[in-house]
């Protein structure tokens, strides 16, 4: 039988990493996938897909991505089930991930992550920034899967 997954998405928001009662890691996050198409609208939807990575791969992929992030993930998609405390039976469909890749450079996306806690600044240029001094981009945040 053959069960893989390879998704190309951003993170909707940062990993969460926790441990089970053994210290095993374990980070779950929902990846942000666009379709191939778009819409009546004209617009492209995304599929919104729950994710789960373990051990030392998970404490690495928090530390090393945030929301945002542009990743390529490779797994397998895995369903469980339990009883929630209302006694009603919950079905979870998730990516297992096995191997994963950021897609960004680091310097690019923490760049990102600390434009968008700040102001942007006209007078601020890069001599390694190759658009420095160009134009910004207007993106509306409709536009975003995230």
């Amino acid at each position: 039988m053959i069960n893989r997954t390879v998704l190309v998405g951003r993170l909707t928001k940062d990993p969460d990493l926790r441990y089970t009662n053994s210290g095993t890691a374990v980070a779950s996050f929902a990846l942000a996938v666009n379709r191939q198409f778009t819409n009546s609208d004209g617009k492209r939807e995304a599929d919104f897909i729950n994710c789960v990575i373990w051990r030392k791969a998970a404490e690495n992929f928090a530390n090393f991505t945030h929301k945002g992030s542009l990743v390529g993930i490779d797994g397998r998609i895995q369903t469980r089930s339990y009883e929630n405390q209302q006694g009603n039976k919950v079905y979870v469909t998730e990516v297992v991930v096995e191997n994963f890749s950021l897609l960004e450079p680091r310097s690019h996306s923490d760049s990102n992550k600390q434009s968008s806690n700040t102001a942007p600044s006209a007078n601020k240029q890069s001599s390694s920034d190759p658009f420095a001094g160009s134009d910004p981009i207007d993106i509306d945040e409709d536009d975003l899967p995230f």
